[in-house]
């Protein structure tokens, strides 16, 4: 019996092939939107770890649940303030990365 060896592709090339390349707008929304379901993911999971419902979450940072659910469910585009308040709420540290690229930026 003849041995078949498959071969192995990295993440990254079954998504430049099946998404696109690294700076086409296809592949920049799926990016975006992927990062989008990590900050649903981590804003749930500390509410959880509060023993916060997200009504509660919701009343501390004056939002309705539904915004809440919609936050963790990566459902609806937040203004940055309130996503701030939410981490603030939870006693969550946060950081966010800027990386400009292929600009020079001059501080005067």
């Amino acid at each position: 019996m003849k041995v078949k060896i498959l071969k192995t592709y990295s993440l990254d090339e079954i998504t430049d092939k099946h998404i696109g390349k690294r700076g086409t707008p296809k592949r920049e929304a799926f990016e975006n939107e992927l990062r989008l379901d990590l900050l649903g993911e981590a804003i749930r999971q500390a509410r959880i770890d509060r023993n916060l419902t997200q009504e509660e979450l919701g009343l501390i940072v004056s939002v309705k649940k539904a915004q809440i659910s919609k936050l963790e469910n990566s459902l609806a585009d937040a203004r940055f303030e309130t996503i701030i308040k939410v981490f603030k709420a939870l006693n969550a540290k946060i950081n966010f990365n800027v990386e400009l690229l292929n600009q020079t930026v001059k501080l005067i």
